[in-house]
């Protein structure tokens, strides 16, 4: 197989759009916009019980031994040092009913815990969204590792529960700046 020379050429000779990086942020707004994803908010609460939490799209497994997934969080958002500082999150996987808890969460801090009803995990005590959610895992954080803006937070999932089984409230999906339902 032949490769291309630009294929093996060091990182440093690629080139790069005027702001100095690879493509435009809007192209790459663009271009993951186009992709739909899951959708999920992902909590924790800090040493008081104060509840913090955001909207995230960003999210895979990563291991079934030991059970580990991954979200990835902004580097300048209220949750990120709560959540390092407890060591654990939430991950709560939003249904179709859960564009309200999307909505909120992806707004003013100040209105996210108000806007809609949460209660406290089984395992951890942290914040669960069981009317806007069809399963939450529990996580105990293992990794955090930088990228650019956001943080990759990886967690060993302790705990499970399904709220309303999938086939019953369909997963919320979001791509191309809009909320969809998985078909079912």
């Amino acid at each position: 197989m032949v490769t291309p020379a630009s294929a093996t050429a060091p990182a440093s000779s690629v080139p790069l759009a005027e702001d100095g990086h690879a493509v435009p942020h809007d192209a790459f707004r663009a271009l993951m916009g186009s992709h739909p994803g899951g959708v999920a908010v992902v909590t924790t609460a800090d040493a008081r019980g104060t509840p913090y939490g955001f909207t995230c799209t960003a999210l895979c497994s990563v291991s079934l031994d030991p059970p580990q997934l991954l979200v990835c969080a902004s580097a300048g958002g209220n949750t990120l040092p709560v959540l390092a500082a407890r060591g654990a999150f939430t991950v709560n996987l939003l249904h179709g009913g859960g564009r309200r808890a999307a909505q909120a969460f992806a707004g003013p801090a100040a209105e996210r815990f108000t806007a809609v009803p949460w209660r406290a995990g089984h395992h951890t005590g942290l914040p669960v969204l069981p009317q806007d959610s069809h399963a939450t895992a529990e996580c105990r954080v293992t990794r955090m590792v930088p990228a650019g803006d956001h943080t990759v937070v990886i967690g060993e999932v302790l705990h499970t529960e399904t709220h309303v089984p999938a086939a019953e409230a369909a997963p919320l999906l979001y791509g191309m700046r809009r909320y969809a339902t998985w078909p079912v």
